[in-house]
Order: C-alpha cells, then sequence, then structure tokens
C-alpha cells in the first residue's frame, strides 16, 4: 500500500484524494471535520469542485453568448457544444493538465475544449483567469449568504416562539454573573434574538450590494474586450452588463484591477464573524444557566454525557457552537491581511489563502446555525428550580418594596432603610456562611418597628411583581421587529446533527 501511495503522489499529486478513495485508502489522509462532521451537505456542496468548475463553463459561455450577441464571429453550434458539456468535466484529465500546465484555470480551459472541440477556439475569448476564478468565488459567496440568511431566520424564528412560550415567566436577572432584579425566560431569549436580528440585517445588505467582477480584462482596463469590438467601447460596457444580468446580478464593481477589491471578502466574513459571536453568547448564556439548572439543551436517550461520569449531562452541542464560532471570529483576520497587503493591481499571495478561509468560513457558520437551530427547538426550562433560586434572592430584591409598605403604615424611612440594611448583612452571613437559608423576612416580621405581618411580607413577593415590562417588551419585539424581517422565509425546519 505505500508503494502504491508513492506511485499516486509522484503522479497525480493533484487528484489524490479521489485515487485514495477509489483504493480504499481515504482513511489515511486528513479529512476535513467541517465537511466530515458539520456542515451540511448543502453547503458543502456549494464549495464542490462539480460547483465551481461547473461555474466556470457558465461564465465563459455567458462570455461566448455575450460576444456573439455583440457581432463576433461564433456559431450557434458552438454556442450548443459548450451548453451541452456544461457538467461533463473530466477530472482526471484537468488534473494531468494542470500537473503540466501549472496553471488549473489553463486545465480546465483545456479540459472543456476537449469536451467541446468546436467550440474550443472561442473559450475564454479576451479574458483573463480572473474572469472565471474572481466572478465564481462572488457567484459562489452569493449562494452561500443566501443559505446563510435563510438558516439564520429559521434560528430566529424558532427563538422567537421560545420567547413567547416563556415571555411571563420571571427569572432571576444575573449581571457580572450575580443575581440582579427579575427578569422573565422570554426576555432574556429576546436578547439573543436582536443579536441575531442585527446579523440578518447585515447578511441581507452584503447579499443585496454584493457585485460582480464582470468583464474587465487583465488588469481592469478591458483592453483586451475594446481590441476584439474595434475600439467600440459602447459594446465592450454592454459586454460586461450582458454578463453580470446573466448571472442575476444587478451591477459588476465600476473599478477593479485584475481581481475585485478582496476588501469585499473581508465584509463577508466580517458579517460570518457576527453570527459567530452572537451564537458563541447565547451558547455562553446557555451553558450558564444548565450549570444552574435552569436551562438545560436537548439530551438524547441514548446520549452519553462523560466517559467517566455516567451522571453527567454535558452541554456538548452548545459548546460545540461555541468551539467553531471561535474558528471563525479567529478566520476573519485572514481577509483583512489580504486586503490590506495586495499588490498595486493584484498578487497571487491571496489565492491559497482565500481558497480555505471563505469556504470554510461559510461551513463553520452553516454547522453553527444547524447545531443553533437543533439547540433551540429543544431548550428545557426547569420552572422550579428557576423559582427556588428566585425564592432565595426575592427577599433582597423586596426590600424597597417592604420599606415602602412600613413607611406607608407610618413608620420612619431613614431608620427602616438602616435596619433593612443591617438585617440584610445578618442574612446574608447566614446563607454565605453558615449555608442556612435566607431568613431576612423573619427577621422583618419580628420587629415590630416594620408593623407588617407574614401575610403582608409574603404578599410582596410575588416575582410578577418585579419583571416590569418583560412580557410586553418580548410581545412587542416580536411582532414589530422580528416578525416584518422574518415573515418571508420557510421557517418550517429541523435539524437532525450528523453527530
Amino acid at each position: 500500500m505505500a508503494v502504491a501511495i508513492i506511485y499516486l503522489i509522484g503522479k497525480q499529486p493533484l487528484c489524490i484524494y479521489r485515487l485514495l478513495k477509489e483504493n480504499n485508502m481515504d482513511r489515511n489522509i486528513y479529512q476535513n471535520p467541517l465537511i466530515t462532521r458539520y456542515a451540511s451537505y448543502e453547503m458543502s456542496n456549494i464549495f464542490s469542485e462539480q460547483v465551481k468548475f461547473e461555474t466556470f463553463r457558465r461564465l465563459w459561455l455567458a462570455l461566448a453568448k455575450a460576444e456573439k450577441d455583440l457581432g463576433l464571429d461564433i456559431s450557434d453550434e458552438q454556442i450548443k457544444e459548450l451548453e451541452d458539456n456544461i457538467s461533463n468535466i473530466d477530472f482526471d484529465k484537468a488534473s494531468k493538465y494542470e500537473k503540466e500546465l501549472r496553471h488549473d484555470v489553463m486545465a480546465h480551459i483545456r479540459t472543456y475544449a476537449d469536451a467541446a472541440p468546436k467550440a474550443g477556439p472561442i473559450i475564454h475569448l479576451g479574458a483573463t483567469s480572473c474572469y472565471v476564478t474572481d466572478n465564481t468565488d462572488i457567484i459562489l459567496t452569493k449562494k452561500a449568504l443566501d443559505l446563510v440568511e435563510k438558516k439564520l431566520a429559521i434560528l430566529i424564528s424558532h427563538l422567537s416562539k421560545f420567547a413567547l412560550k416563556y415571555k411571563d415567566l420571571p427569572s432571576l436577572g444575573y449581571t457580572h454573573f450575580q443575581p440582579a432584579q427579575l427578569v422573565t425566560v422570554g426576555k432574556r431569549a429576546c436578547l439573543w434574538i436582536q443579536d441575531f436580528l442585527l446579523d440578518l440585517i447585515e447578511i441581507k445588505y452584503r447579499k443585496d450590494k454584493l457585485m460582480l467582477r464582470g468583464v474587465k480584462g487583465t488588469t481592469g482596463t478591458q483592453a483586451s474586450f475594446l481590441d476584439l469590438f474595434d475600439g467600440d467601447g459602447e459594446k465592450v460596457k454592454e459586454l460586461n452588463n450582458k454578463v453580470v444580468e446573466s448571472f442575476g446580478f444587478k451591477k459588476s464593481i465600476a473599478i477593479s484591477g485584475q481581481t475585485y477589491t478582496r476588501k469585499i471578502d473581508y465584509q463577508v466574513v466580517q458579517a460570518l464573524a457576527g453570527i459567530a459571536q452572537s451564537a458563541h453568547k447565547m451558547t455562553n448564556d446557555i451553558r450558564l444557566l444548565q450549570n444552574r439548572k435552569e436551562l438545560e439543551e436537548p439530551f438524547e436517550k441514548t446520549q452519553v454525557g462523560s466517559s467517566a461520569m455516567a451522571y453527567k449531562r454535558n452541554p456538548m452541542r452548545s459548546e460545540r457552537i461555541s468551539s467553531l464560532s471561535k474558528y471563525v471570529i479567529s478566520l476573519s483576520m485572514n481577509p483583512q491581511l489580504v486586503a490590506a497587503t495586495q499588490w498595486l493591481e493584484r498578487t497571487l499571495d491571496d489565492s491559497a489563502n482565500k481558497r480555505m478561509t471563505i469556504p470554510e468560513a461559510f461551513m463553520a457558520v452553516d454547522a453553527i446555525l444547524e447545531i443553533a437551530i437543533n439547540v433551540s427547538d429543544g431548550i428545557v426550562v426547569y420552572e422550579n428550580q428557576i423559582k427556588a433560586h428566585i425564592n432565595e434572592e426575592l427577599p433582597f430584591m423586596a426590600t424597597e418594596n417592604i420599606l415602602m409598605e412600613a413607611v406607608k403604615k407610618g413608620g420612619d424611612r431613614q431608620k427602616l432603610h438602616e435596619k433593612i440594611r443591617e438585617y440584610s448583612m445578618i442574612a446574608a452571613k447566614r446563607v454565605k456562611e453558615e449555608g442556612k437559608n435566607n431568613n431576612l423576612l423573619e427577621l422583618l416580621e419580628k420587629d415590630e418597628d416594620f408593623g407588617l405581618d407574614k401575610k403582608e411580607l409574603d404578599s410582596l413577593l410575588d416575582a410578577s411583581l418585579y419583571i416590569g415590562r418583560c412580557p410586553e417588551q418580548v410581545v412587542e419585539f416580536i411582532k414589530e421587529e422580528v416578525e416584518p424581517l422574518i415573515k418571508e422565509y420557510n421557517t418550517d425546519y429541523r435539524v437532525d446533527l450528523k453527530v
């Protein structure tokens, strides 16, 4: 087997994965876990070789059609031959050509010409490599943004249903992860939704504003196309517009070097990193609350939480989201560096970086959204545990209301305030140092200066008195901010995770 692998490496380095797989040896090489474990088929397919090089061929076809329409000597038979061979890609032949030519675009031009020999002479007419590579990158980016947009809307929809369901359920608020004024479970979920809503707006904006590189020539001057059309600049402009419109874009970038500005890649990946930030924040909250036994992510009947501690129910899906989110955030540095270091009309030090960064950022975000949809679909809420935590802290939070009621009965506000402060310290010491229950209400009940009996004190401990407008805020937010943005999407979507 070792000899076979060495032979394959020596003969066909560019298709080694395919050859290894055919010989049942693919377990001997690294496989990207984004593909094998996390990302959906739909997202992985967008960045597949088949889709990429079919897009090359669609661009060559669009260019030939537009050139024919504008008067160049290209026959209907040549156009038909190009159309008939869009998907008929001989990747082994392309690999052989690339080994010989050391140029991937020329390798695929030759391969396409072999499949469509009559059209061979007019393939890539007037174009430079970036006509297909850059335009393909933008076309695939738009497809990927469209998929991200749809899944983001689905996640927002699922979280909105959760927020509405629990809009009235009081819960301790936490600032600095210390108990704070009460919120509701639904109101907290709206904090997550708001972040994702901003991400959706950004993704839609980036997708809608995305422009093709278009037909620009070797350094962006369109000189080669001007020669083809005997100096007729209007025809060159029309050629560009025809190609752009054929792919459903509104316009091309006005100015380019050999490539479109790499700032576009930066803007797209930054938008993806925004989703990663939001998902990380949400799953951090879920993990903290799962430790408090207030919430729990879905846990399958046969799922193992720990290989050693059989009782454990680890928040592994939220942890996976957090892990992938860190990766996406880290990737956002790459296109910044690429955009900053391009020289003059172009350098090739962007290529290898782009091949990895852009697809992997999209696949990681796709995985994040898939897992998040799955989690949001089955969050378990432990209402009694939430209530128990409220009861531990509510006596402290109710002191202002207790003070007001005691003053109404004739008490001295300043004197009672000092007593509450002293009793609170005693109760807190009892809880923290002695591990006993909070007895603040008992202390206040026994003090005649307050003039409040147990029934009156208990009436001030209704948690719903301390949640402000949380229920109304949830309803208003979902109705006024969320629903108008997601109503256009089909959000009936469930996720069955790979692992």
